[in-house]
């Protein structure tokens, strides 16, 4: 009976291994945003890419992705350490067509993407005074998708807190993907922040901040197969992998976002509230040897492709310990 449960165990198992992967709604299938042009027959001869609808999907998912901020312009100090539970709702244009790039169903999906993720923080005293350095993941729920994060933040005044000036810090943050077959996506961050620090009760404190954040957004594609349903090693099926194709890299992306937050601590156990607002899209992809703009279900990869995405705005929460 032993060997037979384990035998059972095995082979189901080997079973569970080889059923395919079933992708969550808010997964990314980049392969749909293309088009496919038919001979007279009907049959597929070629694949064209719209690179005019990768750039806004990538512009409006690198925004829901990037490094979080979630902290005024005070570091937590040299001997400072911080540990943190973070959720952020950011909103997108579900009804753009691009967004047909989500697994999920389009006329279910919803117009925000939610997030959670786990942070550390460190107050540094090397390389110099008031840095500060952190480093988490982060997930988009409904999805497979994690990302990396990492940041570190110079503090360029702080500390006098008996005087009405503000601290200002400079920070520089990078978010990478993770866990996607068909798309690499990189989000780099530099931002800047003032804050003020507020004594309440002398037990509890309030760090109100706001700032400008430029978000650096770089999409890159992997091989993408059209067909997956055809197996190229079948006999007769050779010519299907001259159907693969790559979106060609593109210029970085750039967004500006705005934000205003504050950070309410008592003794160890701190919360901190956010929202900000990401301008809309307005860079443009620069295609050597052509000075045409993409347009919708376009025929040609040789045109210049602008970002379409609109305004979308983020609100974000973070608890935890300080010590």
């Amino acid at each position: 009976m032993v060997r037979r449960s384990v035998g059972l165990m095995l082979v189901a198992g080997v079973v569970a291994s080889a059923s395919p992967a079933l992708a969550d709604d808010n997964d990314v299938i980049v392969g749909r945003l293309a088009t496919r042009v038919t001979d007279s027959s009907g049959n597929l001869v070629r694949v064209v890419p719209q690179n005019l609808e990768l750039r806004a999907l990538a512009s409006q998912l690198g925004v829901a992705l990037a490094p979080h901020l979630l902290t005024p312009a005070d570091t937590i100090g040299f001997g400072g350490f911080q540990f943190t539970v973070d959720y952020s709702a950011t909103t997108i244009d579900a009804g753009q067509d691009y967004w047909r790039a989500r697994a999920g169903d389009p006329a279910t999906a919803s117009d925000m993407l939610q997030t959670i993720g786990l942070f550390v923080r460190k107050g540094m005293w090397f390389p110099v005074p008031s840095f500060e350095v952190g480093g988490g993941a982060v997930h988009l729920l409904d999805s497979s998708i994690w990302t990396g994060q990492l940041y570190a933040k110079l503090a360029l005044h702080e500390g006098y807190r008996s005087l009405p000036l503000p601290s200002v810090a400079v920070r520089g943050a990078v978010s990478r993907m993770m866990t996607q077959r068909d798309l690499d996506l990189t989000v780099a961050s530099l931002d800047v922040t003032v804050s003020k620090h507020i004594g309440i009760g002398g037990t509890w404190r309030l760090d109100p901040y706001g700032g400008w954040n430029l978000l650096m957004i770089v999409p890159r594609s992997e091989v993408i197969d059209p067909t997956p349903h055809i197996d190229q090693l079948q006999p007769g099926n050779e010519m299907d992998s001259e159907l693969n194709f790559v979106f060609r890299e593109q210029d970085t992306i750039l967004r500006h976002r705005f934000f205003l937050g504050a950070k309410l601590r008592y003794h160890v156990f701190q919360l901190t509230l956010e929202a900000h607002v990401a301008m809309a899209g307005r860079s443009v992809d620069n295609m050597p040897g052509t000075d045409v703009a993409c347009m919708p279900s376009s025929t040609t990869t040789l045109c210049d492709a602008a970002d379409t995405s609109s305004s979308q705005r983020t609100l974000s929460m973070s608890a935890g310990f300080e010590f």
